[in-house]
């Protein structure tokens, strides 16, 4: 069953925790002689700094020799069990030996986008192919590991103290595990080389994180609603995360969950329940007529406010369990009402608002219900 949130209370306040310099070079000419014409300027492609932008490159580069450079350079990263670090740049090899408090996570995009990078490298026929599915291969088996009996995924594996074993939906984490398990297990995309033993697991590892996901939706006044961005990993109940991400329902999160379950190719009557339930409360939570913006105060410093803008829709981060009234916490962990009530550095530092589910209403969901033959809405 579905978690579910009963009574109007509000979250309770609580503690929880180069460019290289430019040479002018002086000559003198005779009056007379003509200036020869210059040469063209030959422009080099800049190279692909590690991160997200690794995996929007055309087919092509994956088969070039930088693209088998970063390839090798990532190798160098990964730990012994498998996992890769976090917040780490990769492209160059590692200085220092790397910091062990980084790996074992999902967290920040860590060991799936190598995994995912790797495997495009695989594709375009690498001739270090063998070394590239072995740390492949071993960051896969890590990810199965991590899984809990339930089908929920920690931030951390082996597990660490505190909030980091909750279920972790937070930043898209156990969602982007999902999408690549997914994606394994159908041998789509760059997965082709992956053997069938681990497709299967793939396969079933999916299947427990669909049920998860499901028994962790919030229902509400007996009606689904989205989820929290962490889920305790026993009693499945929204959870706290740091001192500024309370148990509440989750206006970003939530938006990737649901289109992973669009995203199931035949869906159960349980998963068309979750994404209908899903966008219903997207639509009745919209904040209209609103963004955000960035601007330096009176004293020189990075700050946001929100601001009018007619016809821009906006979610909250945060929404009070019970209530769907957008909420707001500093390091406090005192709850308010509006952005502005909390202090500058998190205001400035951290997304309290997003519109991600617009797009999600507006085009996700009308195909979505074509594709699964259900009429227009």
């Amino acid at each position: 069953m579905p978690f579910s949130s009963t009574g109007r209370g509000r979250v309770q306040t609580r503690r929880l925790l180069a460019a290289a310099p430019m040479l002018a070079v002086l000559a003198a000419c005779a009056p007379a002689a003509a200036s020869a014409p210059a040469p063209a300027a030959v422009q080099t492609a800049a190279p692909v700094r590690w991160g997200s932008a690794v995996l929007r490159q055309d087919a092509a580069w994956y088969a070039s020799a930088e693209a088998r450079r970063l390839a090798d350079t990532v190798l160098l990263y990964q730990f012994a069990n498998g996992s890769w670090p976090k917040n780490t740049d990769m492209s160059a090899p590692p200085a220092t030996p790397v910091d062990p408090e980084l790996g074992d996570t999902i967290d920040n995009q860590a060991t799936t986008l190598e995994m995912e990078f790797l495997a495009r490298v695989i594709q375009a026929g690498a001739p270090n192919s063998a070394a590239y599915v072995a740390a492949f291969d071993k960051g896969f088996d890590w990810v199965l590991a991590a899984q809990y009996p339930n089908g929920g995924w920690p931030q951390f594996f082996p597990l660490r103290t505190g909030y980091y074993t909750h279920i972790t939906y937070n930043d898209d984490a156990m969602v982007r595990v999902l999408n690549v398990l997914r994606d394994v297990s159908n041998g789509a995309g760059p997965y082709g080389f992956v053997d069938a033993g681990r497709k299967a697991k793939a396969a079933e590892a999916v299947a427990r994180g669909i049920d998860i996901i499901l028994k962790t939706q919030i229902r509400q006044d007996g009606k689904l609603t989205v989820w929290c961005a962490q889920h305790d990993e026993v009693t499945l109940a929204p959870a706290w995360a740091r001192k500024f991400e309370p148990p509440s329902l989750s206006g970003y999160e939530s938006v990737g969950i649901t289109r992973f379950l669009m995203g199931v190719p035949n869906p159960s009557p349980e998963i068309i329940a979750a994404v209908e339930g899903s966008v219903a409360w997207f639509r009745s939570t919209v904040i209209p007529d609103i963004a955000v913006e960035r601007f330096t105060n009176a004293e020189g410093q990075n700050d946001r406010r929100v601001i009018p803008a007619p016809g821009a829709r906006l979610w909250a981060r945060f929404y009070e369990l019970g209530t769907n009234r957008p909420i707001f916490l500093g390091r406090d962990s005192v709850v308010h009402p509006a952005l502005a009530d909390i202090e500058r550095e998190r205001r400035a530092g951290y997304n309290y608002f997003d519109g991600a589910a617009a797009g999600l209403i507006d085009r996700d969901y009308p195909a979505w219900r074509r594709r699964v033959g259900l009429p227009a809405t």
